[in-house]
């Protein structure tokens, strides 16, 4: 989507580490794209999304990594759904990598499940409540796989760095973070836009857009429901062009294709059909951004 030229000029104010997953650069100036379900509901429908999801971004020429939980760990209610667990899991996401040919992320919420996730997954990710879990983010990181840390919602953006820097030192250059809102007041979240930036200076940094419209546990249930989170999914669009109008280096998103009747998130989630102008309007932005630096 960009001449060389133009990509060229990018690179210039990529991050001071870059990496490649699967054929995609991360922290070089160029965008990605991480999406899924967020939690794998069947063998079927995360296929299904993949290649949904894929049809999109091939058309559009734009990176993809699939995304999709194995165990959600840290469902609001313990009667929520979690996932199919780790072995079922992991065998769907490999599945998912053979027959629809794409990378994928999913996230651990044990250092037991780290080598095993490691065999199938491109991307390990560190949930945003365990950024500070020193074992995990080491596990993660001697996994040799690309280590994705998403930002706490009680952690600042300066104190992402350290979290960064158990995973160096424990041998691994290859991570990134991801912005996924701060908690303001109850059942709320807000996006600092400054937290791209400050980050960006120690590591790659991608935005989660539909966690950020989040509005955790506004459900209090009743006997008969579990209590779940809410979401403002109308100002995905919003938020993700204002991320990526900041610089980041990728872009997340929950995707369903009927959110409705998803089993995890589907209050956040960004529904299937909006998926392909949302992108071209993310692109458009990046694109200019390009040009814009090349103009004196």
């Amino acid at each position: 989507m960009f001449s060389r030229r133009s990509l060229r000029s990018r690179r210039l104010r990529a991050v001071a580490i870059s990496f490649q997953v699967e054929g995609i650069r991360i922290g070089d100036g160029s965008l990605f794209l991480i999406a899924g379900p967020c939690v794998i509901e069947s063998e079927k429908h995360a296929i299904f999304m993949a290649e949904v999801i894929k049809g999109v971004t091939r058309s559009l020429n734009i990176p993809f990594l699939f995304k999709a939980s194995y165990d959600k760990a840290n469902r609001t209610s313990v009667r929520s759904f979690r996932g199919p667990g780790l072995p079922e899991g992991l065998r769907i996401l490999k599945k998912v990598k053979d027959e629809v040919h794409v990378p994928v992320l999913t996230d651990v919420h044990e250092t037991a499940d780290v080598p095993k996730v490691a065999e199938v997954a491109d991307v390990i990710q560190i949930p945003a409540f365990l950024c500070r879990q020193t074992d995990l983010v080491v596990a993660a990181a001697m996994s040799e796989r690309v280590v994705n840390i998403k930002k706490g919602q009680f952690v600042s953006p300066w104190d992402m760095k350290h979290a960064v820097e158990k995973c160096r030192t424990a041998g691994n250059d290859r991570v990134f973070v991801t912005e996924r809102g701060s908690s303001f007041g109850y059942n709320n979240l807000v996006v600092d836009m400054r937290s791209l930036a400050i980050m960006r200076k120690f590591a790659p940094v991608v935005f989660d857009a539909t966690h950020s419209v989040q509005l955790p546990s506004s459900s209090h249930g009743d006997e008969d429901q579990p209590a779940v989170s809410g979401g403002q999914p109308e100002f995905i669009p919003v938020l993700a062009r204002a991320a990526v109008a900041a610089g980041v280096d990728g872009v997340f998103m929950e995707v369903h294709e009927n959110p409705k009747e998803a089993k995890s998130d589907g209050a956040n989630a960004l529904e299937s059909t909006m998926l392909r102008g949302l992108l071209k309007e993310l692109w458009a932005v990046h694109r200019a951004l390009g040009e814009a630096h090349l103009t004196p």
